[in-house]
């Protein structure tokens, strides 16, 4: 695992870009569900959820939005994020085998405050299947 990256206050910049790839597997749903304790049908039953219009099992959506917490811990700002606040729009179903983007936008900061707004998004195929806002408080 790589270490977070380390921006001081002064170095982030609107605008600043950061985002990682990755492939949802059966084990990261599995896992997910024995650690949310959510074992709804849509994601652990595929008879059950080749029956309804997804036509297959999907991931959960807090495991994609669990995520952006890689993000702003990892990648942006990195170390010292705290995080403040999260909001999540759920727009596009996500499946086992799927890839995706997980990328964020440093939208604002505030001086007084020390807190970054950050545009949050998880893409498939440049398709938007969740985003947000991120605050983020970076400490000193």
């Amino acid at each position: 695992m790589n270490d977070p990256v380390d921006y001081s206050f002064d170095e982030l910049k609107i605008g600043l870009c950061d985002s990682f790839e990755l492939q949802i597997t059966e084990s990261m749903v599995n896992d997910f569900a024995k650690n949310s304790g959510d074992f709804n049908p849509l994601h652990m039953d595929s008879k059950y959820a080749e029956s309804t219009k997804f036509g297959k099992k999907l991931c959960h959506g807090m495991l994609l939005a669990s995520l952006f917490s890689r993000l702003v811990g990892m990648h942006l700002p990195g170390k010292n994020a705290l995080y403040f606040s999260q909001t999540l729009n759920f727009l596009e179903p996500c499946y086992i085998g799927d890839n995706i983007i997980i990328k964020g936008e440093l939208l604002d900061k505030s001086m007084a405050t020390q807190i970054l707004t950050i545009k949050t998004s998880i893409l498939k195929s440049e398709k938007c299947l969740v985003d947000g806002i991120a605050k983020v408080m970076l400490l000193k």
